[in-house]
């Protein structure tokens, strides 16, 4: 797993940290790295890691953001937007079946604390039609919001949304990027 940020600014701590602390770990301790890391996210942070880690890394991404209500996950194509937020939703100990939204646009999961929608924009082309679909009452519900395909209606976020992007980086590993915009 490789680690990096903020890629901009001075403050926090600065590539070589973080990738001295990522070397350093010892099983079990990636959320120690994500804390450290998140902590100093001043306008972007990067994660690299493999599918084998996704498990670990979706829960201490959940952990770590859960202040964070609305999350926008950006990506091509089988970058994995679907697959994170279905360990993420497994990490919340979600207790319905999980499936892919891009259909139905909105899936509803409950999970011990509450709700959780996972949103699939691809199919719609603008803010008028999330409107329509019910994506924006989802959005300011207060519940949990994991949104793939946000650039398709950038206009119903909220500024406390917090940004993702996914790329595949090859067919086992993932280059995640979180910032606030």
């Amino acid at each position: 797993m490789r680690v990096a940020g903020p890629i901009s600014g001075n403050n926090g701590p600065g590539l070589r940290e973080l990738q001295n602390a990522s070397n350093n770990l010892v099983p079990g301790s990636f959320i120690n790295l994500l804390t450290f890391a998140a902590n100093s996210i001043n306008a972007m942070a990067e994660w690299e890691f493999t599918l084998d880690q996704l498990p670990d890394v979706a829960g201490a991404f959940r952990q770590q953001f859960v202040v964070y209500p609305v999350i926008a996950f950006h990506g091509e194509m089988g970058a994995g937007k679907t697959t994170f937020i279905h360990a993420i939703c497994k990490a919340m100990r979600v207790n319905t079946k999980l499936s892919s939204p891009t259909f139905s646009i909105i899936n509803e999961y409950s999970y011990d604390n509450g709700t959780v929608y996972h949103i699939d924009l691809y199919r719609l082309n603008n803010d008028a039609e999330a409107i329509r679909a019910g994506v924006e009452e989802c959005i300011y519900s207060g519940n949990t919001c994991l949104v793939e395909w946000p650039e398709r209606a950038p206009g119903i976020f909220p500024a406390a949304t917090l940004h993702v992007y996914l790329e595949a980086t090859d067919g086992h590993t993932r280059r995640m990027r979180v910032a606030d915009k």
